[in-house]
């Protein structure tokens, strides 16, 4: 495959999707390609159930460089994050990240970040590939107030390439023949948390972060580096089983793990509170004398959370074999809708369909009978749990 090499992104033919760097890869492994966020990317290699088994088991390789980087720097760089995003991001540590969420002046979730300090006065902002012109706009808007602070569209200046999976440290480390990073670096490199090095000699922001319940780690490299990487991965990761994944089983792999997805458990219509993840929502910040933007709307949904939640994420998991979608109604035993299915699919690592679904309060609780979800009128039985549905042994 070495003779397969690209230098940037760009469009398809009549300006259909957009491809990332590595797509010549993806199609010389035979991937199914699919139009995801207005790009084209790898939905699967072969059976996805195998690609999720190998992340589980032994480690993934991933293109994701449809996710959208915005770079945001100078001596007001945390003052504008802390104003615009809902966490207080002047205190991340440099060589830290932070999940947080965006939202808009209601308290409506636009997108769930990851932000990493890259310097004293600089972070990148991790979007989501379908919304990260939205997030630019607003940063770019929200940051019209801070006259030392820059925003910049940097999503043509990486491809991110990740290796999931519990021999992910062992590929990285150089125990398979790449030339990557010590053992000594990998043990002071924490869940989120990111530091610059080289990765089969190519520079890279190598962070310890990702999207599927395992350990692993995100690389961000130049566009032109993207196949070397991806290459030299292959190549170091063959001793442990390694294996190109693509979004399908990235998809099942966060549903296992009660990973919340952008559109599905979280929308415009939710907030961080109706979500479960009120503990992101910092209202004791230091800068901007506390002001951020939907601050009092999430002092009302925190509110009305400790007090009298209109409904809750929970997990279900299938007493039969048929796969619930999103929108799917949940229902009681009496057949009065009481939720609505978030996410649905198979679970390879249950061996049962599973989903994420908001209910009512009154039947949140883990256990509670006569739960089911209404699939093409039949009213199937499901068990409620707590979430996340899958938890790696640490």
């Amino acid at each position: 495959m070495s003779d397969i090499h690209s230098d940037a992104t760009g469009e398809g033919s009549g300006g259909g999707p957009r491809t990332t760097a590595l797509d010549a890869v993806h199609r010389a492994l035979g991937a199914t390609m699919t139009d995801f966020a207005g790009w084209d990317m790898p939905l699967r290699y072969g059976s996805e159930r195998d690609e999720h088994v190998a992340v589980r088991t032994r480690a993934g390789l991933f293109d994701l460089s449809h996710m959208g980087e915005i770079t945001v720097a100078g001596p007001q760089a945390g003052e504008l994050l802390d104003y615009a995003l809902v966490g207080s991001l002047s205190r991340l540590a440099v060589g830290r990240a932070r999940y947080t969420m965006i939202c808009d002046a209601s308290g409506g979730i636009l997108d769930d970040l990851i932000v990493y300090r890259t310097g004293e006065e600089t972070y990148m902002v991790v979007a989501n590939a379908a919304n990260a012109q939205t997030v630019l706009d607003a940063l770019r808007e929200r940051g019209s107030g801070f006259a030392d602070a820059q925003v910049r569209d940097d999503r043509d200046s990486y491809a991110l390439i990740a290796v999931q999976g519990p021999e992910a440290a062992a590929i990285l480390s150089g125990k398979h023949s790449l030339k990557g990073l010590t053992d000594a670096d990998l043990d002071g490199l924490k869940y989120y948390a990111g530091l610059p090095g080289e990765v089969a000699g190519c520079e890279a922001l190598i962070a310890r972060t990702g999207y599927t319940g395992e350990d692993g780690f995100e690389l961000f490299v130049s566009p032109a580096d993207a196949v070397t990487v991806w290459e030299a991965l292959t190549e170091a990761g063959k001793p442990a089983g390694l294996v190109p994944c693509g979004l399908s089983c990235r998809d099942t792999l966060r549903l296992e793990a009660g990973m919340p997805l952008y559109g599905h458990e979280l929308t415009t219509r939710t907030t961080p509170f109706d979500a479960g993840m009120g503990r992101i929502v910092k209202f004791g910040k230091s800068t901007n004398d506390g002001a951020f933007v939907g601050r009092e709307p999430l002092e009302a949904a925190a509110a009305q959370a400790e007090e009298a939640p209109p409904r809750k994420l929970v997990g279900l998991i299938a007493e039969g074999r048929r796969v619930p979608r999103a929108g799917y109604e949940v229902v009681s035993a009496d057949g009065s809708v009481i939720g609505e299915v978030t996410s649905g699919a198979p679970s390879p690592t249950l061996g049962k369909p599973i989903a994420i679904a908001y209910v009512d309060p009154a039947y949140a609780e883990p256990g509670t009978e006569g739960v089911a979800v209404d699939i093409r009128g039949r009213h199937e039985p499901y068990e409620v749990v707590a979430l996340p549905f899958y938890k790696r042994q640490r």
